[in-house]
């Protein structure tokens, strides 16, 4: 993120991100919440939040390219149009950084084979019935998507849940990678 950059931070939870872009980065910008702990506890940091369900309101109350990037760390996952979403975020931003978890990890893919239950980890440590997480994707199906959508994945990066790098991951990412990272934008940009 630029220094100055204008932000917008889908489902940003406590505000820690745009609070550290604001103060380290000098970022200006708002976060769309629905949670209203989470709303309260933004407004106490001094982060311009907005109580917004992106399932029921979308993105239309902001103008095209009214940012020069969207944010959505952790939470395209939990929203029912994830593919909506990401053309919104690339309408109202000049482009936009996604963060998901990866559920084809091989630690998904053999607590899955051992027990015959859904599994938990680290990432995604909820049970089958109270997850948030209504869309299970992997990398290769966010890359299709963004394929099929005309999208241009200017830079991906693939973590642990520590947020670390490792060439392991690198190079079987859909395999050892736990997080992704993506930077996106509209190839016509």
């Amino acid at each position: 993120i630029q220094p100055g950059a204008r932000v917008l931070d889908l489902g940003c939870g406590d505000g820690t991100l745009l609070n550290y872009l604001q103060q380290n980065r000098q970022a200006t910008g708002f976060g769309l919440e629905i949670n209203p702990d989470h709303i309260t506890t933004c407004m106490g940091r001094g982060v311009n939040v907005i109580e917004q369900n992106l399932d029921t309101q979308g993105l239309g109350n902001f103008e095209d390219q009214s940012f020069d990037v969207v944010l959505m760390t952790q939470a395209l996952q939990a929203v029912r149009r994830p593919d909506m979403v990401i053309e919104e975020m690339l309408r109202v931003g000049s482009e936009g950084i996604v963060t998901f978890p990866n559920f084809a990890h091989w630690r998904l893919r053999w607590g899955l084979t051992l027990s015959g239950r859904m599994p938990e980890s680290d990432a995604l440590p909820y049970k089958w019935y109270n997850t948030p997480n209504i869309r299970l994707c992997t990398f290769k199906d966010f890359e299709a998507l963004c394929h099929q959508k005309g999208i241009q994945i200017r830079s991906r990066r693939v973590v642990d849940g520590q947020h670390q790098n490792s060439w392991l991951a690198r190079m079987w990412p859909n395999m050892l990678g736990e997080i992704a990272i993506y930077r996106i934008a509209r190839k016509d940009q």
